[in-house]
């Protein structure tokens, strides 16, 4: 069973002005999104600046997370790192926190080899009993992972359950997909492309709209799942400007300067982040009125 189907929100970490993290915004998202009919929130991801938290700040976040939500909906955790076994400390505390899974994104700078990548993930995987779903996104680790690591993960190590497809690369996961004999849980990594994904069998989405979107990301995949493929399309097709603004600058730059726009106060980013560029400001902001949240 998939640790949740449908849209997954990879949450922003709020921070106070003299960026400490501030628990009471981050209480609020996680109420919003909630109400907004999210059907999952992944914790200390990318978009939640964790490669500037410190591990007891990561772990402090994702430990509130789990609190906050209190079993209403699936907690994902992001803990990979590149140096194994920073990951296994942060994944084992992670379980002990109960969490609903763990994400794992491939070891950057160190550009592994396959079988790098492969001993790796087993190796965390091994030191925790929950799911967990690798993270492929190369344009930011300057690592892929293969379709047939992907699939041999998935088949020999019995608590990877699948991976969160940011490649971009539709010709590599329709590969994959066609090796994958029902043993890997897809999930979108990309917002424009969570439609295409869902086609191919993904279980949803892992979700930076949904920040900003959370009902409308969930209708993308909830009307999918339900049949209305018609439905699905046209709110994937509403949301591409949007999507194109919400990555105009590096994620997640764009997104939290959409959600101080919309009112929600989560505060700055952490250097080496810096705010938006006036023009891609605008661009941000104008789609956001054209979408409708602003």
């Amino acid at each position: 069973m998939a640790v949740f189907t449908g849209a997954g929100v990879a949450i922003v970490t709020p921070f106070k002005p003299n960026r400490e993290v501030n628990y009471e915004k981050f209480a609020q998202l996680i109420e919003e999104q909630i109400a907004g009919g999210t059907d999952a929130i992944i914790v200390c991801g990318t978009t939640g600046e964790s490669s500037t938290l410190t591990h007891e700040e990561h772990l402090d976040v994702i430990k509130y997370c789990v609190e906050k939500v209190a079993g209403r909906i699936p907690v994902v955790a992001g803990t990979g790192s590149n140096c194994t076994e920073t990951a296994v400390y942060l994944s084992t505390e992670a379980e002990k926190y109960g969490v609903d899974g763990l994400l794992l994104v491939t070891p950057y700078y160190n550009k592994a080899t396959q079988k790098g990548l492969y001993k790796h993930y087993k190796r965390i995987a091994d030191s925790v009993k929950i799911p967990c779903i690798l993270y492929n996104v190369p344009s930011r680790t300057g690592c892929n992972i293969a379709p047939e690591t992907v699939v041999k993960l998935c088949t020999e190590v019995e608590n990877i359950v699948g991976v969160k497809e940011a490649s971009g690369n539709i010709s590599q996961i329709v590969k994959l997909m066609s090796l994958a004999n029902g043993k890997v849980d897809l999930y979108s990594g990309n917002d424009d492309q969570i439609v295409p994904l869902l086609a191919l069998g993904g279980k949803g989405v892992i979700s930076v709209l949904s920040n900003v979107a959370p009902k409308q990301t969930h209708d993308i995949c909830a009307k999918f799942f339900a049949g209305d493929i018609e439905g699905s399309c046209a709110e994937q097709y509403r949301a591409i400007p949007l999507c194109s603004a919400l990555f105009c600058e590096v994620n997640p730059i764009p997104v939290k300067m959409a959600l101080n726009l919309m009112g929600k106060e989560v505060g700055p980013l952490r250097p080496p982040l810096t705010e938006m560029e006036e023009e891609n400001a605008a661009k941000l902001e104008k789609a956001m009125k054209e979408y409708g949240i602003l």
